[in-house]
């Protein structure tokens, strides 16, 4: 469905002209088209999911990098980049919901220690792949399970 979705909405930005949003778009279903071709497998929802999520996340750290140089032309197409990658994301976590998800899956997993992080991590990434950033998750169920 998501890739149908992204595949027309090429076609409407090549129909309305939206030169910018197009290349954006192509961009993404370049992305999506090279994980089959490398896989072999066409991907389902969540592969794409995590794909879109991996360029939000590149492209956020090549903001840091732009606006810590001072490229306020190449910060601002990254930002437009993350805003038109979004819209195909699920709707984000708030900071209570991603809070209260952390707590959820340390109590199913009996974590007890940073050494249980991983199996922390494992519950709550699949739940929250595109609606959070799983650095941000990462580092809060390191400070929940250090104490």
């Amino acid at each position: 469905m998501l890739k149908q979705r992204i595949q027309d909405d090429i076609k409407t930005a090549m129909r309305e002209g939206d030169k910018r949003r197009r290349g954006v778009i192509r961009l993404m279903m370049a992305a999506i088209k090279q994980r089959e071709v490398d896989s072999r497998v066409e991907l389902d929802e969540a592969q794409v999911l995590a794909v879109l999520d991996k360029m939000v996340k590149q492209r956020r750290e090549s903001l840091a990098q732009y606006e810590k140089a001072g490229r306020d032309d190449l910060a601002e197409q990254e930002r437009y980049e993350i805003s038109v990658l979004q819209e195909y994301l699920p709707e984000a976590l708030s900071e209570e919901e991603i809070a209260a998800m952390v707590d959820e899956a340390i109590a199913q997993a009996g974590a007890t220690s940073i050494r249980d992080m991983g199996k922390v991590m494992g519950q709550l990434k699949p739940k929250m792949q595109g609606r959070a950033d799983m650095g941000v998750v990462s580092g809060l169920v390191k400070q929940k399970l250090a104490g």
